[in-house]
């Protein structure tokens, strides 16, 4: 995803496919097929942003916090 293939480059970006690396694809262990893959990831990216809780945003969820206007907490720099 970067130029220079460093993950430190993107990191958010590289924080979110842990996310789903650990959440869904490692307990799956294998998926049933590649439309069985594509749900159940899809099904996730719609939990992470519309039902999931993310502490970098104050324990809001991402569709929550996308609405709101004015500034932002959050706990990154």
């Amino acid at each position: 995803m970067t130029e220079d293939y460093k993950p430190t480059d993107n990191a958010i970006a590289e924080r979110v496919n842990g996310i789903l690396k650990t959440e869904v694809i490692y307990r799956e262990h294998r998926f049933k097929s590649i439309e069985d893959a594509n749900c159940r990831i899809s099904g996730f990216i719609c939990f992470y942003n519309e039902q999931r809780p993310h502490g970098s945003i104050g324990y809001k969820v991402p569709a929550m916090v996308h609405k709101e206007s004015g500034l932002q907490q959050k706990k990154w720099k």
